[in-house]
């Protein structure tokens, strides 16, 4: 069993591809995910959480909207990325709009994975005032979150580019929202670590705790516990628990805040032995210098629990 998954598709480190826009009327929010290689939601799970979000902002009851605009306003509308970034969340967006308005008329201008510079549109929209303006927030806010990570992601991989090492993402991500902002992280160019406590072994410094400390009776058990072929992973603070975990027969070591010193002696103690990775307050300024220390893997947990969210906004045209 694998814990570790690929990015979502290549993206490009520089320039931005030129989209191909496509229509979609009626609307159908399959016709979008068919666009997003793994994506982790089926249309129904997509229909539910977004039906949830709407009713969380009362959309069915806008009164400020009900009050200020009659019922037959038609407009044209644009969602527009304020600042350079990669996409991510275009179907939730799409299904918040389409419940608003079924007959709603959108193209996709830019897909999950692409990068768009500021001013690009990623939804062009034509349909009733009142859904727009209803579904607006919940739209955005999917968007906004999703393709903030995918940014952050993506700049953590250009940043290593050239080298054997790949960003990882982690479990710090908000409850109910995994799969998506994981998903988010492919769509940025990241490789997913372990999805759950169930799909990976990873020994962290409170198990060894825990058990005095025995990293050889640690991995041993697990081994025992996990399916064949779950990667048996460690973290390790110190060269000493490296060569224990080597000892063991451990997988995958996790090389917890060391220096860049003690990471190069690290990975040339586990050359064919074991993959390795680096965490611990990783940033932008630091990932190369810790990637060019021939690391296998480089884990950030600020590219979803702290990742900004994108600037996008959706403007009107009128007709």
């Amino acid at each position: 069993m694998t814990s570790f998954h690929p990015p979502l598709r290549p993206t490009p480190p520089h320039g931005f591809p030129v989209p191909q826009p496509r229509h979609i009327t009626p609307l159908d929010v399959r016709a979008v995910m068919a666009h997003a290689p793994g994506f982790p939601l089926t249309a129904a799970q997509v229909t539910a959480q977004v039906r949830t979000a709407l009713q969380e902002d009362e959309a069915f009851n806008d009164v400020s909207t009900l009050a200020t605009v009659v019922s037959d306003r038609h407009v044209r509308s644009a969602v527009v990325a304020r600042r350079e970034g990669v996409v991510a969340g275009v179907a939730l967006a799409v299904e918040a709009f389409r419940q608003l308005d079924a007959s709603v008329a959108i193209r996709v201008e830019a897909e999950d994975g692409a990068r768009v510079p500021a001013g690009a549109r990623v939804l062009a929209l034509t349909g009733h005032a009142r859904g727009m303006l209803s579904a607006e927030r919940t739209a955005l806010n999917y968007m906004q979150h999703l393709s903030g990570i995918a940014t952050s992601t993506s700049r953590f991989v250009q940043a290593i580019e050239g080298t054997s090492a790949k960003i990882l993402d982690t479990r710090k991500t908000l409850p109910g929202w995994r799969a998506l902002e994981k998903y988010a992280v492919r769509a940025g160019g990241g490789t997913n670590h372990r999805m759950d406590l169930r799909s990976g072994v990873l020994i962290k410094d409170n198990h060894l705790a825990a058990i005095g400390g025995d990293i050889g009776m640690a991995v041993s058990r697990a081994r025992q516990l996990a399916m064949p072929g779950t990667p048996i992973q460690v973290e390790c603070d110190t060269l000493e628990q490296v060569d224990a975990s080597l000892a063991a027969g451990a997988d995958w070591v996790l090389l917890d805040n060391m220096s860049l010193d003690i990471l190069r002696a690290a990975v040339q103690r586990c050359a064919g032995r074991a993959i390795t990775e680096a965490s611990g307050g990783v940033t932008l300024d630091t990932v190369r210098l810790i990637a060019e220390t021939g690391v296998d893997r480089i884990s950030v947990g600020a590219i979803t629990h702290s990742a900004p969210a994108l600037d996008l906004a959706l403007d009107f045209d009128g007709l």
